[in-house]
């Protein structure tokens, strides 16, 4: 694939900033340590450097040659709350932190981006590169926007990417439209009347009124949900009791909602307090449903994507890239950058051969470095494309 020559020179440095990066993993608004190391490697470079948007956000801003245009790039810098299982030299420091879903990667990718386009300024205009913070349910995007983002750096247009560990390396995918799906949390707090676990009948079960609401809930997407269109409930946890021959008082269940339309959205929100208000309240029992609207699908616009296809294309080629993919349920904060700007976000296959490519959250997952020079090679393609000189 054609790599930017002398992006690909940078690679050994890109894989020690990465590895680095993956050492140091911190959570949502605590990303301190790479804050720090990006904002010490823009300034080397002669960019300026911005931070405190979103907490531990930051932005550089490097102008090129006389233009107008201005064009946004986005990494995102938090890792996970979860214990690695690696086996590397370069493994996590961290006990329950890990980057687990590529984060460190990313960041590698748009230093290595902005450290290139510092030294050739091959472009006419601005470009503001935005290290985001608490991507993983933190709304680090929408925090950064309250913080004035788009009125102090504007952007004619915002582009991101994510790492895909099940796309082989060389291959990109977007779309026009949808591409993730808006992602909430749901809390479900089941009050019954504790008691003696050999005298069930002079009690309320909590646990068994939570199973029978577990279960009826499948059905808003079985029976209540368009078949042609897409949700996913999901209760993760089911937390009741604490101890064996005592019948709790109270249990609780949580979980995740996806959706890509708006309507189905509000539909799965009003039917979920129905289902479980009415079957506790048929158990004599009570529910107390809490459903936060997190993040919104992510939506691609028409002119950017077809413009993020093509710088792709001139790094991985015309049949590499595809846009006739379907949606992903998962979720990501760069929807509210695309609320605001025009834009595209686009997957960059990771998946190697010969080694394990473990899925994203997962606990061996590990970036493929040899991912680094692609991804900078597009940020760059993009940004030559897109402000050119003269």
């Amino acid at each position: 694939m054609p790599i930017i020559n002398r992006i690909a020179e940078y690679t050994p440095e890109m894989t020690a900033w990465r590895q680095e990066l993956h050492q140091h993993p911190q959570i949502c608004y605590e990303e301190t340590y790479a804050s720090d190391f990006v904002a010490q490697k823009l300034a080397a470079w002669g960019i300026e450097v911005h931070r405190g948007l979103g907490i531990t956000g930051l932005v550089g801003v490097l102008k090129g040659q006389p233009g107008t245009g201005t064009i946004g790039l986005r990494a995102d810098m938090d890792a996970l709350p979860m214990q690695e299982d690696n086996d590397l030299p370069y493994a996590s420091r961290n006990p329950g932190r890990m980057h687990a879903c590529g984060h460190d990667g990313h960041t590698a990718t748009l230093l290595g981006a902005a450290k290139y386009l510092a030294e050739t300024r091959n472009f006419a205009g601005t470009v503001h590169f935005i290290f985001q913070p608490a991507e993983e349910g933190g709304a680090g995007a929408r925090a950064m926007m309250n913080d004035g983002l788009f009125e102090r750096f504007p952007c004619d247009a915002v582009y991101g990417v994510h790492n895909a560990p099940d796309l082989p390396l060389g291959q990109a995918e977007t779309r026009v439209g949808p591409l993730l799906a808006a992602s909430d949390k749901v809390s479900i707090v089941i009050k019954g009347y504790g008691g003696h676990a050999s005298k069930p009948h002079m009690a309320v079960d909590p646990v068994l009124v939570g199973a029978h609401v577990l279960v009826a809930l499948q059905s808003i997407v079985s029976r209540r949900t368009d078949p042609l269109d897409n949700a996913v409930v999901s209760l993760c946890q089911f937390h009741g009791g604490s101890a064996g021959n005592v019948i709790a008082a109270e249990a609780e269940l949580s979980g995740t909602v996806r959706t890509l339309k708006p309507a189905t959205r509000d539909m799965i929100e009003r039917s979920i307090a129905q289902i479980a208000e009415a079957t506790a309240m048929a158990h004599g029992a009570t529910a107390e449903v809490t459903y936060t609207r997190m993040y919104p699908p992510t939506v691609n616009h028409a002119e950017q994507t077809a413009l993020a296809m093509r710088a792709a294309a001139r790094v991985l080629g015309e049949t590499a890239v595809r846009s006739d993919v379907s949606p992903l349920m998962g979720g990501e904060d760069f929807s509210f950058f695309l609320q605001e700007k025009p834009g595209n976000f686009l997957f960059l296959g990771g998946g190697a051969t010969g080694r394990e490519n473990a899925p994203l959250h997962h606990p061996r997952y590990n970036f493929n470095d040899d991912l680094l020079p692609v991804g900078a090679s597009y940020f760059a393609s993009l940004v030559e494309q897109e402000l050119p000189k003269g």
